[in-house]
């Protein structure tokens, strides 16, 4: 029994390589690469995802609220406290630092072969890593505006603030990350719509793609090569040309750059 199962354990070894063997050739004969990512880009950062078994979706009963109404525009103006409470201990982790993905992302589009990263996150994680052209769908935690005066605010500010924080001028500082019933940046989903529409590789990774209008992003796609790299089954992955299971930064730390 146990040799039988180290066969198969070195069978899914191999196979694995042959994946990163075929992503290594799809990158090198790209010189238009769009890079699309959700939460689980960072789960190796130590930030949890939304819908896994140990993401935050499944820890909150306590609030006695659903996530979606939690961070949703109707919750933060009828109970504005209270969300930000629950946004400072839930969705804010200062300590993160940058994975191996978003390191490799940065350093491909260095040497010129990635064009843009369109990201559903709100860490700052790909900047931090050093990518310069980041497309925030859902906006960021590191930019926060006052409702009332425009003036900006860092997130240390957010932090310091006790229950809602408050502008100079006594206007609510909110942050700049899309709430649920908010719609998307028109500018942010045009810019991506583009990049993703003139690619010749899309690689996808760290999201279900279950999320609109975000996933329907995919659709725009027109080039030879469609990558997913995600832990679990996507409803597109029967479209793509390869298909990798594993965690994103495991992935990615594997491939080379000429």
């Amino acid at each position: 029994m146990e040799f039988k199962k180290k066969i198969r354990i070195n069978s899914n070894k191999n196979k694995n390589m042959t994946k990163i063997s075929q992503l290594q050739e799809i990158i090198n004969n790209s010189d238009n690469i769009v890079f699309f990512g959700g939460a689980g880009v960072s789960t190796e950062s130590g930030i949890p995802d939304f819908r896994s078994e140990s993401g935050i979706f499944n820890s909150l009963k306590k609030y006695g609220a659903s996530p979606e109404q939690l961070v949703s525009h109707s919750y933060y103006l009828n109970h504005t406290e209270e969300f930000f409470n629950y946004y400072k201990e839930n969705l804010v982790f200062q300590d993160a630092e940058p994975n191996a993905a978003h390191i490799k992302l940065a350093e491909l589009e260095k040497v010129g072969k990635l064009k843009a990263v369109i990201t559903q996150n709100v860490d700052g994680l790909h900047q931090k890593a050093g990518s310069r052209n980041v497309l925030e769908l859902h906006g960021s935690i590191h930019r926060n505006y006052c409702q009332v005066c425009k003036r900006e605010y860092g997130l240390d500010y957010i932090i310091r603030s006790d229950g809602i924080p408050r502008c100079e001028c006594g206007g609510i500082i909110k942050p700049d990350v899309v709430l649920y019933e908010e719609p998307l940046n028109n500018e942010v989903l045009s810019s991506s719509i583009n990049y993703i529409s003139n690619a010749d590789t899309l690689i996808i990774g760290g999201t279900s793609l279950v999320v609109y209008p975000a996933a329907g992003l995919i659709n725009y796609f027109n080039g030879s090569k469609l990558v997913l790299i995600n832990k679990s089954e996507t409803p597109y992955d029967n479209l793509a040309s390869l298909v990798i299971n594993e965690a994103i930064g495991e992935t990615l730390s594997q491939i080379e750059i000429e």
